[in-house]
């Protein structure tokens, strides 16, 4: 029977029923080793390090529990530098030590590291979003955000329901993030009837944005869409206010975090911008989803002084789903841990999972949220609202 929430009390009658066994014949004391590759260093660091504090109080958890297997779970970090290149000189380092890998967060790393996990048949649950870790099956890999296309489609059910009609999208030619979210807001606009009336690139390096914002006020567009992560994300919005343009900015999930609001202050007020479920857990309705997200937010708000960004929800709830894998499989054999994360079905933090050996995403767009920004914090509109109301209600 499919287990729909992982609580820490389910993983200790596992290991109850296990009887302190490694379930894998490979010694029971040993401990259970989860690499994880994210930025700490570069221009995703502010990501990176989130994803590090969420995983980092998932192992926490889970061994004040007894850990998994009747062995404690144990955490090999490494830093990709936010580049590609060190990202797989991370993995090499750390392949024949571990278990199961959790990262990259930066998705062009991600992507590199990609073919090495599926060569070596490792387990790895990836913290990007980008459509092309999935979009063909990688056996050996999973993904743990919502994907670029699913934050695109949100978007423009939101539009939609807005009864907004014309857009300009902004998204970075040097982000796969980017690039991914960019093509289904492009292929899937004519089906909610949105025109895009501005498509323009930027390269992440970019300091100006006055002539987006310029293209944009000489067009009809209603909106304006902004792909892109870490430093442009505040640069952009910032610029976006002293501009003075009147077209409304919605800003990704990339931006769901106080690393944004913060440097942002006051001038983040009214903007939209995307999150998981997760981030707005106090505004939604008793049940499974909001307990699972308080596990999380309660101890994190507790230990580091602020709520868990969009990117802590991502690596919590990879952790989550890993720890589901071996305890399923009963075992940290490579092979029965992908068989395992296949028929996984389980509420994270980042909402419902439903792996499958067709579908290594999980999610769908009904798990992202669509927010303002009010008093400093991410609200959730009253569509969003009346949206994830009928998520988590489903969800029991």
């Amino acid at each position: 029977m499919r287990r729909l929430l992982p609580s820490l009390a389910c993983l200790l009658l596992a290991v109850t029923a296990c009887g302190g066994g490694g379930g894998d014949g490979s010694g029971g004391q040993d401990p259970i080793k989860v690499g994880l590759i994210v930025s700490l260093t570069g221009n995703y660091t502010p990501l990176g390090s989130e994803d590090k504090k969420a995983v980092e109080l998932a192992v926490e958890q889970v061994n004040a529990q007894g850990g998994l297997l009747g062995r404690k779970v144990e955490l090999v970090a490494r830093d990709d530098k936010t580049a590609p290149d060190q990202g797989i000189v991370a993995y090499n380092q750390i392949k024949g030590e571990i278990d199961a890998l959790i990262g990259p967060v930066f998705s062009n790393s991600a992507l590199a590291v990609e073919p090495l996990a599926q060569r070596d048949k490792m387990p790895y649950l990836s913290l990007a979003p980008a459509q092309e870790q999935v979009e063909p099956i990688k056996s050996y890999i999973f993904v743990t955000p919502a994907l670029s296309s699913m934050y695109a489609e949100r978007y423009l059910q939101y539009i939609q329901a807005e009864n907004i009609k014309t857009i300009a999208v902004a998204w970075d030619s040097k982000s796969a993030y980017s690039v991914s979210g960019h093509a289904s807001m492009v292929a899937l606009a004519p089906k909610y009837g949105v025109t895009i009336a501005v498509d323009e690139s930027y390269e992440t390096t970019t300091s100006d944005f006055s002539p987006v914002f310029q293209h944009v006020r000489d067009s009809k567009a209603e909106a304006l869409v902004f792909w892109g992560s870490g430093a442009p994300g505040v640069t952009a919005a910032k610029q976006y206010v002293a501009s003075g343009l009147k077209t409304p900015l919605f800003l990704t999930a990339s931006q769901a975090s106080k690393l944004w609001l913060e440097p942002m202050g006051a001038a983040a007020e009214g903007m939209t911008v995307q999150s998981a479920i997760g981030v707005v857990g106090d505004s939604l309705p008793a049940g499974k989803q909001k307990q699972i997200i308080e596990q999380m937010a309660k101890p994190y708000q507790q230990k580091h002084g602020y709520p868990p960004p969009q990117f802590a929800q991502d690596g919590y709830s990879a952790s989550l789903l890993l720890f589901e894998a071996i305890r399923k499989a009963n075992s940290t054999d490579k092979a029965k841990v992908q068989q395992a994360l296949e028929t996984m079905d389980l509420i994270t933090p980042n909402g419902r999972f439903r792996y499958s050996a067709t579908d290594h995403s999980g999610l769908s767009p009904e798990f992202i949220s669509v927010n303002t920004v009010k008093n400093g914090q991410f609200v959730p509109t009253e569509w969003a609202k009346e949206q994830l109301a009928k998520t988590v209600t489903a969800a029991g």
